[in-house]
């Protein structure tokens, strides 16, 4: 039985980008058409953590999803980065995927403990309680994807699809 994902990017928010990194990796991906998994895509999220929460927690419940993969822009980053948890002022809400685990014999991805004080951070919360809180037994990850380039894209895509594959073991 193929594994159900639902893989989300966000649109761009800064003048200067042409386009985001998350948005152009899962563009890489559903051009690959891989057929081990049922992929449903969410591109483009709009740059609001409220209005893209609410179009995610929909989709979750339209096709309940085995795994979510949201997906987020590191500009200042090198290597694709997992993120352990995020925060809503104290109250921190952690992934349930041992992260150490996903990440043996990746070449170019890290875990991370700070998912940023910005959009992401406040989609991953809000899916992360809402999945705690929900009868859905979805695993769920966030990755942040730094700027791709010709010198990196094939190694990020790679791990990329790695990661994708040890869920479906």
């Amino acid at each position: 039985m193929k594994i159900k994902v639902l893989l989300t990017s966000f649109d761009i928010w800064k003048p200067h980008h042409k386009s985001n990194s998350s948005d152009d990796l899962v563009g890489l991906i559903f051009v690959q058409k891989l057929t081990n998994y049922s992929l449903n895509f969410l591109r483009k999220l709009p740059v609001d953590a409220q209005l893209a929460t609410k179009i995610v927690i929909n989709k979750i419940e339209e096709i309940q999803p085995d795994l979510i993969v949201c997906c987020g822009m590191a500009e200042k980053r090198e290597f694709l980065t997992i993120e352990s948890q995020a925060s809503c002022g104290e109250v921190v809400m952690r992934t349930s995927i041992d992260l150490a685990e996903l990440v043996v014999g990746l070449d170019v991805t890290k875990i991370s403990n700070d998912a940023g004080k910005f959009v992401c951070e406040g989609l991953y919360y809000s899916v992360l309680k809402y999945l705690d809180m929900s009868c859905f037994q979805s695993k769920c990850i966030f990755v942040h994807v730094p700027i791709l380039t010709k010198d990196n894209r094939d190694k990020i895509v790679g791990d990329f699809r790695r990661i994708l594959s040890y869920f479906s073991k």
